[in-house]
């Protein structure tokens, strides 16, 4: 999926015009991630000399080891735009501004690693502790109800496995569960067809274990929305989604209002 983007950077023909959008648009691009393995920008401009009106054919980027916002690290991202009309003179400035809003195709690769340490984040964290939604209190006798240790794996057919652990007071129970990953409204991700796995629960908790997974399966399925995630000037919207050996991936499509300077 990916392999074709290799070499991106290398620039044949040494175009000045070239060079110059392919720098300041890996500085821009780099500036939006926490972190970054490697990035490689390209654009194909035919004949070249459409560069000074501003005139791009398209914009290709792929990046490794993306962090984003301090806590989410994607293993793989490239997107491709369609044409791009930009300020060329804020280019040579060093910004990319552009002219009018454009599209790009883009495709993510999350691995399980990575999805597991995201539980971890800040942002994940809040919506999972503290919880006192009535299908979690009634079991809890009232106590919010906190998920942590959450642990997820990949499976074939877009499913996954989830553990985690639920505690309310001195209470702890183990949470297990299996689900069907899906798109929502092109902008969330779905956990369909929950269903308790008590394989891994003792006897004498799975009834209570079974409510608790049930119930968060429902917090988990109004928690993945990407506009939460999306970078100031850019909407993301998903197409398909598909679990691969121990990676996600997702294709879809960005609309670009405007180059963001800062993730």
């Amino acid at each position: 999926m990916f392999g074709g983007f290799v070499g991106f950077g290398n620039n044949k023909g040494g175009d000045w015009g070239e060079n110059l959008i392919n720098t300041v648009a890996s500085n821009t691009i780099r500036h939006l991630f926490t972190r970054s393995e490697s990035v490689e920008v390209a654009v194909k401009c035919n004949p070249s000399s459409k560069l000074l009106q501003g005139t791009i054919d398209s914009f290709k980027m792929s990046g490794r080891g993306l962090v984003i916002r301090k806590q989410f690290r994607t293993e793989e991202m490239s997107f491709e735009t369609d044409a791009v009309a930009i300020d060329f003179g804020s280019a040579v400035q060093g910004k990319i501004a552009l002219k009018q809003p454009t599209q790009a195709i883009a495709q993510v690769r999350l691995s399980q690693a990575d999805i597991n340490k995201s539980f971890e984040a800040d942002l994940v964290r809040k919506r999972l502790e503290n919880l006192t939604p009535d299908a979690l209190t009634a079991i809890s006798e009232g106590k919010p109800v906190s998920f942590t240790d959450v642990e997820v794996q990949l499976l074939p057919e877009n499913k996954v496995k989830l553990f985690a652990q639920a505690s309310w007071d001195d209470t702890t129970v183990p949470v297990s569960l299996n689900c069907t990953l899906a798109i929502g409204k092109r902008r969330r991700v779905k956990f369909d067809n929950v269903q308790f796995d008590p394989e891994d629960v003792s006897s004498e908790l799975q009834e209570t274990s079974k409510k608790l997974s049930l119930a968060l399966g429902e917090i988990l399925n109004e928690m993945v929305d990407l506009d939460r995630f999306n970078l100031d000037g850019v909407k993301l919207r998903l197409n398909r989604l598909e679990t691969e050996g121990k990676m996600l991936l997702f294709s879809g499509y960005a609309q670009i209002e405007r180059v963001p300077q800062t993730g």
